[in-house]
């Protein structure tokens, strides 16, 4: 029984992943292209989880997957073309001022919209309700989780490294100046990328919504979690960042078994610890600024 339940955190953890890595992905390919630490980032997935509560209202759970990213990256291009598109050039701390800026007040104008109060998020009926493996025992939702972000993990991967557009991105990431040459512009990509980014993060709240709290500071909350992972994996590595993101969330899944008040320590350790062995982190790479 001790296997089952410690096998039980562990496929938990991996929902953790999936978690992070929805939020912690975009963070790592805004900056790697456009060279921005983006703090505002966590202000698109509260944003996703609450125009979810919307939508599921008037069109139900299913098409808000679908729908509410979309809104949030239409957000995204406006977010881009009148505040990031003025930072590429400048001293990144005054990017990273300014969007920690907008976080607070994305957070302040989610308590005028909706209130300070959490708001429920309730789960579709259809995946509520557990699956049995002999002894082993799983929700059903969270397995939902782990398929939808099986498949958007994909679709990115697809997107970035076997498409035209994927080919300029990772040239732009490591050698900007060659795709200058080639007399490519980047900015369009760079808009791609930031819509990208912030429709994950909301999908990351759809999804995570109906098994977590809904409230103002929820996407202050997990910033901290994503830019560990971030740096954990590498910046300007995909599979850097997808590694970093199953060893957080299975360590602390795991952790928090044996240890339940070391669950929030466990991931800064693993940080500490990878650090201090590559510098860079796991899969890092050597980024070159978007200019």
């Amino acid at each position: 029984m001790e296997f089952i339940f410690l096998l039980e955190q562990a496929v938990n953890g991996l929902v953790l992943s999936g978690y992070y890595l929805l939020l912690a992905l975009g963070l790592s390919l805004i900056f790697s292209v456009g060279g921005i630490v983006n703090l505002a980032h966590g202000a698109f997935y509260a944003l996703g989880a609450y125009l979810s509560l919307e939508v599921i209202q008037v069109t139900g759970f299913a098409s808000s997957i679908f729908i509410t990213p979309v809104l949030v990256g239409l957000l995204g291009i406006l977010f881009e073309r009148f505040l990031l598109r003025r930072f590429y050039n400048a001293d990144p701390i005054l990017s990273l001022l300014v969007t920690f800026g907008l976080a607070m007040v994305a957070e302040q104008a989610l308590r005028m919209i909706w209130g300070a109060a959490p708001l429920p998020s309730n789960m579709p009926p259809e995946f509520k309700g557990n699956v049995m493996l002999g002894e082993f025992m799983f929700s059903k939702y969270r397995l939902f989780i782990l398929g939808v972000v099986i498949v958007v993990l994909s679709g990115i991967w697809v997107l970035l490294n076997k498409t035209a557009f994927g080919r300029v991105v990772r040239a732009g990431v490591q050698r900007p100046d060659m795709v200058a040459v080639l007399g490519i512009r980047l900015q369009p990509y760079m808009t791609a990328i930031v819509v990208l980014g912030v429709a994950t993060a909301a999908l990351g709240g759809v999804l995570f919504g109906p098994i977590a709290i809904v409230h103002p500071a929820m996407g202050t909350e997990i910033m901290t979690v994503a830019f560990v992972v971030v740096v954990i994996g590498g910046l300007g590595s995909f599979w850097g960042v997808v590694l970093a993101a199953l060893l957080v969330g299975v360590v602390r899944g795991i952790t928090i078994h044996f240890q339940p008040a070391a669950g929030e320590a466990s991931m800064y350790i693993l940080m500490f610890i990878v650090l201090l062995l590559r510098p860079r982190g796991l899969l890092g790479e050597r980024i070159e600024r978007f200019e």
